[in-house]
């Protein structure tokens, strides 16, 4: 049996559980700039018709009394690591999805934990006492399936469609909701006269890969009950990154230097939480044309200094023309190692090695009082809330 479980309005759900005065009110979680998107809403504001990538323009028209937060990408990914660590006391074989869902392999678990319906309400229980948060829950002997029954009884909802159901089940679910079947292939589908995966069984596989391609063996397949795909255990980070579409836009070096400072600030948390250090640096420009280019820089020792990172992205930048007008930059990295592993002694790099060393310092003290005060307590200095700044 497989188990999906995903977060409630999660970016929402947790500025409701930090700030009580936003509590069944409309919350939407939003960068506030001209091109603003929304990221997450609350069950509030999604009575009104607002949603998740939704522009903040048209968000204020649905809803105009919603109240706008910013992103805090730091103190969600910390709730997110008490959720999957809730996850990982009940089974090894974990595939996170995104930062608030993952599905679960509770085959074998029984003895411990009892039968999956029990499992996915101790499950919800544990998250609910241990992060203040609801989750929904699907539990199903297939993973397709899983994912469709956490979303049915949302928000605090657990579905669980046993084996003896699952060919009725399929029988009357929609096409549109399978992962996949986005509007194109639901309109290709509806021409066919399909509209369930009941449906989809009255098809040959011959006709279905015809009109759809590939895609067309796996609906047929699980129109069938057959879904071959399995819960992944995820694998170590291999890259992080952080990137912003500007309000305006900036042929400006310094300013964009700016964010790209406010950026590695971000990607050197990162590292640090994943205990990972990077050796390579990676810069990515966007132009308002939406012509893209990228540049990387290899760093002489892998680490987590934000300050090293962003020399780095601005040694990078400056080899950048920037004929045109920049839309979007964004900084990354890549070829990320333990902070244990071995590297090979420069010894005309000494001094260097101990600025970084420092730096390295500075940034876990930093980390420290942020985690205990908030993370407006400490700045570095150069960093400041910017108005360009898209989540």
């Amino acid at each position: 049996m497989i188990i999906h479980v995903d977060m409630d309005a999660f970016f929402a759900s947790v500025e409701q559980l930090d700030h009580p005065e936003l509590r069944g009110k409309p919350v939407m979680v939003a960068g506030m700039e001209a091109r603003g998107v929304v990221a997450a809403a609350s069950y509030e504001a999604r009575r009104f018709g607002v949603h998740s990538a939704m522009p903040v323009f048209q968000a204020r028209q649905k809803c105009p009394l919603g109240i706008f937060v910013p992103p805090r990408r730091s103190r969600y990914h910390e709730v997110s690591q008490q959720v999957m660590a809730v996850l990982a006391s009940f089974t090894p074989v974990i595939e996170p999805i995104s930062i608030d869902e993952a599905f679960l392999d509770v085959t074998g678990c029984g003895t411990l934990f009892g039968t999956p319906r029990e499992m996915g309400m101790k499950i919800k229980e544990r998250i609910s006492s241990e992060t203040g948060l609801t989750c929904s829950v699907g539990i199903a002997p297939l993973k397709f399936l899983a994912k469709i029954a956490s979303d049915m009884n949302k928000p605090d909802g657990l579905t669980c469609i046993a084996p003896v159901d699952v060919d009725a089940f399929i029988r009357t679910l929609a096409v549109r909701k399978i992962s996949g079947v986005g509007p194109h292939t639901a309109a290709v589908l509806e021409k066919m006269g399909i509209l369930t995966l009941g449906d989809v069984r009255a098809v040959s596989r011959e006709i279905l890969v015809n009109r759809l391609g590939k895609y067309g063996h796996r609906l047929f397949d699980l129109s069938r009950g057959i879904d071959r795909s399995s819960v992944v255990v995820a694998r170590p980070v291999k890259s992080i990154s952080a990137e912003e579409t500007l309000a305006v836009d900036i042929t400006d070096r310094e300013s964009l230097k700016k964010i790209l400072l406010r950026q590695s600030e971000d990607v050197g948390r990162q590292l640090r939480q994943n205990g990972c250090k990077a050796r390579t640096v990676v810069l990515k420009v966007k132009y308002y044309d939406f012509q893209q280019q990228t540049r990387q820089k290899k760093l002489s020792d892998p680490t987590f200094a934000s300050e090293k990172l962003f020399e780095a992205a601005a040694t990078l930048l400056d080899d950048f023309p920037l004929k045109k007008p920049v839309r979007l930059i964004g900084v990354g990295v890549t070829d990320l190692a333990s902070p244990g592993h071995a590297r090979q002694m420069d010894l005309f790099a000494v001094d260097d090695r101990k600025r970084t060393e420092k730096w390295e310092k500075v940034d876990t003290t930093v980390d420290a009082i942020t985690d205990k005060f908030g993370n407006n307590a400490i700045k570095k200095a150069g960093i400041t809330s910017d108005s360009s700044r898209q989540s």
